[in-house]
């Protein structure tokens, strides 16, 4: 029963959040949500299995899902300002999803986009006055949302943006300075990414080292657009952060590792396991492990939202997870067709463990959790031989 009153409290405290937000000026009055998802063919049915979906996806009751769905209809009362850095806008690419436009991505066409450089007609002096004039007219109002990795210290001109000569680590601190929110959106931003590998040569480091602001890592290369838009909806519900783990993730999105929900993960307890691409256990979808899959290290929701309109995802595809959405993944799991097991001479996480979740680290050290799994693939392998 604690439970539920607990649940109920705060069902109670999100409708009185959504009924105050719902007052306050639309930043695009003329437009309804529902006219412009049924425009691009989804129905009011499609739109409430979406609530549903997402309800499920943030770990929140299904009692929940009418209040999802006027979160996204209110949407357009709060100011979002993206930036981007030093990227590939490939998390932005995963959001827009160009070839057959999703609801999530229809959604952030519908909100307050203040400043997006790459969905904006505004170029030059005119871009610059328009981010200038968003931070000033919603100062303690606007979510900032950042994607890319920063070059920090000496190394900031490497990143200069505009007219004004600004460098990239100049226009995340004003951003950032007077924002309600900020959500550093893919590993990039979340970590440094792939510009942070070794050697790192212009010293590009996350969000999180250019301000003292907390931020909120969204990682992945790229994130699903669920993750993205979920983060949205959830401060639109409850206008507070998630609950996060040790690297500033929502524990809803990356609270499991990819291993745990897994649909091959039944053929790795049972010691089947692809020995190269292309043989025959690849073909009867074996587990990827041997071939370098560092699922069991990675924290992520990917089998359950997939890509490419939720048909598939890389280890269905027939590769296994590279860990893109943790830490120094470009350095800490690679090469990305082995086995961490076999690197005897690193370890990621710098030896704290691929258990450090919110409350715990591992007392095993990743190298030995590697080791230890690599140990329980030859056993299993041998056994299910004889």
């Amino acid at each position: 029963m604690k439970l539920q009153d607990a649940n109920e409290e705060l069902f109670k405290q999100a409708s009185k959040r959504l009924d105050e937000l719902a007052k306050l000026p639309a930043h695009n009055p003329n437009k309804d949500l529902m006219q412009e998802l049924e425009s691009k063919g989804f129905s009011r049915r499609d739109f409430m299995k979406w609530s549903g979906m997402m309800t499920a996806t943030l770990a929140l009751p299904a009692s929940f899902a009418p209040l999802t769905a006027k979160a996204a209809e209110v949407a357009n009362r709060l100011p979002v300002v993206w930036l981007h850095m030093a990227e590939c806008t490939g998390c932005s690419e995963s959001l827009l999803r160009s070839d057959a436009p999703s609801i999530d991505s229809l959604i952030f066409d519908y909100i307050s986009l203040e400043y997006h450089e790459t969905v904006m007609a505004a170029a030059g002096w005119q871009a610059e006055q328009n981010l200038e004039h968003a931070i000033e007219k919603y100062a303690g109002e606007y979510i900032l949302m950042v994607e890319g990795g920063i070059p920090k210290g000496g190394s900031e001109f490497y990143l200069t943006i505009g007219g004004h000569g600004r460098t990239g680590a100049e226009e995340a601190r004003m951003a950032a300075k007077n924002a309600k929110a900020i959500f550093a959106i893919g590993t990039c931003s979340s970590f440094g990414g792939i510009q942070a590998a070794h050697p790192n040569p212009t010293n590009a480091v996350p969000l999180s080292e250019i301000t003292n602001r907390n931020v909120i890592n969204v990682p992945g290369c790229p994130p699903s657009e669920k993750n993205i838009v979920g983060n949205v909806l959830h401060y639109i519900l409850f206008g507070s952060l998630p609950t996060l783990d040790a690297y500033n993730r929502p524990t809803w999105a990356y609270g499991l590792r990819i291993h745990d929900l897994c649909e091959r993960r039944g053929r790795f307890d049972a010691g089947q396991f692809v020995e190269h691409f292309g043989d025959e256990n690849a073909q009867k979808g074996y587990c990827l492990y041997k071939v370098g899959c560092k699922g069991p290290y990675t924290f992520n929701n990917c089998s359950k939202l997939r890509f490419n309109q939720h048909t598939s995802w890389p280890i269905q595809a027939g590769h296994g997870c590279i860990g893109c959405s943790e830490p120094h993944f470009w350095d800490t799991m690679n090469p990305f067709e082995e086995p961490i097991g076999n690197k005897l001479y690193t370890t990621s996480f710098n030896g704290l463990g691929a258990d450090k979740t919110a409350d715990t680290i591992g007392a095993v050290v990743l190298g030995a959790t590697a080791i230890g799994i690599a140990a329980h693939a030859i056993i299993s392998s041998t056994q299910n031989a004889k």
